[in-house]
């Protein structure tokens, strides 16, 4: 049986792996420097993944895990309005009166139908880049999460009416009020006036893509009949299960409810899809995991060739020391000993490689999250898996120059010039 390698032989062998390179610090730089750009991409890469999933597991936390959503189509990307397939255009457009009749629904605790512009809001020439604009109601707090800083959410007589009221988002509020005190204040969104009445702070935590701000919520009958809304991608109804009612049973029953509303026979497919808190998961999974494997594809081109150094380096190294081989031998050194040490130089060579890659990937990591605004952890599996790999590639790349020291004749080793 093969006997394991001694701590006090494991330390003598790291020893001269690090005399080796000190002795050729440029050729084991350049050796290095292939390991070290392969490791960090796949830090950086997992780094800001992990963060970025982490923010929509709490955004999903935040506006209920049960929350799922009714919509006309679902696609992963907005579709054209103007240019619809057929089997989209076929299909009829949510109506505030299916929310009634989802709302009223046993299993249902809150229905309500919403909606999405884009638009600017301006104050006294002073105006922000497009943001997102909601139509909706009084749950909007209850369904996103957030904090409404001061003022009121809409009264039910405001949103019966569809009055020219907002609640602001209180960042963009301040950008375009300055020191002037917003609320009872006439504001323009989209170029429409209407009145702030409420302030309101979104969760830290949440994630929204550049250009996708929230910055303001109106009365959904203000909406509808103040702006032209795509029916298509934005317009939408928010349901809520009651407590104790799983995502399955309040689809299941929101499903049966507008098939008969819409006339539907048991035979025809549902013209509308049912987009839950999960599917959101699977959308950010499927396209984070095209990164990952673009990440991997490079970073093992990088460590393949960071590995052929290794190899060529241990090949130059065990030719420069023939000699000291054939002192080793002469002296009662074994096989197993010459393969054992060289193995460890160039386990040595590619975990100092690793280290730095994982300390570069994670820096550039963080500093890509913060330009993100979003908070990160280090990704303690992937460091775990770049240290082995790193540490396995010096092994795999230095059987070869290993396995040729611990062949090398002592005779011929000792006469080597």
């Amino acid at each position: 049986m093969m006997r394991f390698v001694s701590a006090d032989q494991l330390r003598e062998n790291v020893g001269i792996a690090v005399d080796a390179l000190r002795t050729n610090k440029l050729r084991s730089s350049l050796t290095i420097l292939g390991v070290v750009i392969g490791v960090s991409t796949v830090m950086t890469m997992a780094t800001i993944v992990k963060g970025i999933r982490d923010q929509i597991l709490t955004t999903i936390a935040i506006a209920g895990p049960t929350t799922f959503y009714v919509m006309k189509i679902f696609s992963s990307t907005p579709l054209n309005p103007d240019q619809l397939p057929k089997y989209v255009r076929v299909r009829p457009d949510l109506r505030a009166e299916e929310a009634t009749r989802i709302a009223s629904l046993p299993e249902v605790g809150y229905a309500g139908i919403w909606s999405q512009v884009q638009a600017r809001i301006s104050y006294a020439g002073v105006r922000t880049r497009d943001v997102l604009v909601y139509g909706a109601d009084d749950r909007y707090q209850e369904t996103f999460g957030g904090e409404l800083v001061a003022g009121r959410w809409f009264t039910k007589a405001e949103l019966r009416s569809g009055a020219p009221v907002v609640v602001l988002q209180e960042r963009h509020a301040r950008q375009v009020f300055g020191r002037v005190a917003p609320l009872e204040k006439l504001v323009l969104i989209g170029g429409r006036p209407v009145q702030v009445i409420g302030l309101y702070q979104e969760p830290e935590n949440i994630f929204a893509p550049p250009g996708q701000e929230m910055g303001a919520v109106l009365p959904f009958q203000f909406t509808w009949h103040a702006y032209n809304i795509d029916k298509t991608n934005a317009l939408f109804i928010v349901v809520k299960p009651r407590p104790g009612v799983s995502v399955g049973q309040a689809e299941d029953a929101v499903t049966i409810a507008l098939r008969e509303m819409r006339g539907l026979r048991p035979a025809d497919k549902n013209n509308f899809d049912l987009f839950s808190q999960d599917q959101v998961l699977d959308v950010f999974t499927s396209i984070t995991d095209v990164f990952f494997l673009v990440m991997l594809v490079l970073a093992s081109v990088a460590l393949m060739v960071g590995g052929i150094g290794v190899m060529a380096i241990m090949m130059v190294s065990v030719t420069a020391r023939t000699r000291e081989i054939g002192i080793r031998k002469a002296l009662g050194a074994t096989r197993r000993d010459i393969l054992v040490q060289f193995l460890i130089e160039a386990s040595t060579l590619t975990g100092i490689g690793g280290l730095l890659g994982i300390a570069f990937g994670l820096a550039a990591g963080r500093g890509v999250t913060m330009l993100l605004n979003v908070s990160a952890d280090a990704p303690l599996l992937q460091t775990g898996i770049a240290v082995a790999v790193s540490v396995g590639i010096g092994l795999v790349f230095g059987v070869v120059p290993a396995r040729r020291a611990a062949r090398l004749d002592p005779i011929e080793a000792l006469r080597h010039e």
